[in-house]
């Protein structure tokens, strides 16, 4: 099977842009690998700039089958900038691996992506391939199944992506209809709804979040590795939706992942460890009520004050 296409979204950030391209190079099958980069354009005058230190180097990537970068006119922001550039790409070869700026991925990431993809191309119940895996407390298999899709290095096929959902008020409507949040929440244990319900008011422009909630209502699995693959060095407040943490940080996995045909169902103990970690970073679903109707309450001053 052809390698899958690599699409990577960049903006202005040069140095993460720097050790995301350079672990990629480092990759195997990176020089057998189309990748296609997608450079948002400024949000202001000010940001200018840092966008074009940004475009300039990449003008000097080399390492790979073929580079095409597509330079945004205008600045798209991250969320219409991932879900028009992923639809391009599954649209054109079926299917995508997908990465950020501030995603450094292992020597074996695309031979994993790639072989994942290729072995569950044709299952309908899995959605996507995760490269990372958060630090839990416990021993995972090498590989194991968790239903929904996550957002931290990436693949999926066009049959998959053509589930996604961009309307979050349609998404929250059918998750409290099923009566499906606290599972959302993995057990009230990460305000997942509370994105959505953010994202909803427009407090974030989270695409994640929706593909997420599209892929847990279709009831689609997401395949994940025992150890990361990934590691994402964007946590320092530099970020869209991000601030200064170390909570997230896994060591990268610098070995070749063995990919095996293996039942298509949710890793019960899994999901338990991944419970586990979310309950100790501190945002639980009574914390993040408060938090989001703070929020509420400041955004309807704000536009009270616009009448």
């Amino acid at each position: 099977m052809p390698l899958a296409p690599i699409a990577l979204f960049v903006y202005n950030r040069l140095s993460h842009t720097k050790q995301t391209v350079e672990a990629l190079q480092s990759n195997l099958l990176s020089k057998e690998s189309e990748l296609y980069i997608f450079a948002d354009g400024p949000k202001s005058p000010k940001d200018y700039s840092a966008v074009e230190e940004v475009r300039k180097y990449l003008k000097t990537i080399a390492g790979f089958k073929s580079i095409n970068i597509i330079h945004r006119p205008e600045n798209f922001g991250l969320a219409k900038s991932i879900i028009s550039g992923v639809t391009e790409i599954v649209n054109k070869y079926g299917n995508v691996i997908v990465l950020e700026d501030d995603l450094v991925t292992a020597p074996y990431f695309l031979k994993y992506m790639n072989d994942a993809l290729d072995l569950y191309e044709n299952d309908e119940a899995v959605a996507s391939i995760h490269g990372y895996i958060y630090p839990v407390k416990g021993e995972l298999p090498e590989t194991f199944f968790i239903k929904g899709a996550d957002c931290w290095g990436w693949g999926t096929w066009k049959r998959a992506w053509s589930i996604f959902e961009p309307d979050g008020k349609k998404l929250l409507n059918q998750l409290r209809k099923s009566k499906l949040t606290r599972e959302f929440d993995f057990g009230g244990t990460y305000p997942y709804t509370r994105m959505l319900e953010s994202q909803i008011l427009g407090l974030n422009n989270s695409w994640a979040i929706r593909w997420y909630a599209s892929a847990f209502l279709s009831k689609k699995l997401t395949l994940y590795p025992g150890s990361s693959l990934v590691k994402n060095i964007g946590m320092d407040a530099t970020g869209v939706h991000s601030k200064k943490t170390g909570e997230y940080d896994s060591n990268l996995y610098n070995h070749p992942v063995s990919i095996a045909k293996q039942k298509i169902t949710e890793d019960v103990y899994a999901r338990k460890l991944m419970a586990a970690y979310f309950s100790t970073l501190g945002l639980d679903i009574a914390t993040s009520k408060i938090k989001f109707f703070a929020k509420k309450i400041f955004l309807c001053l704000k536009n009270s004050k616009k009448l």
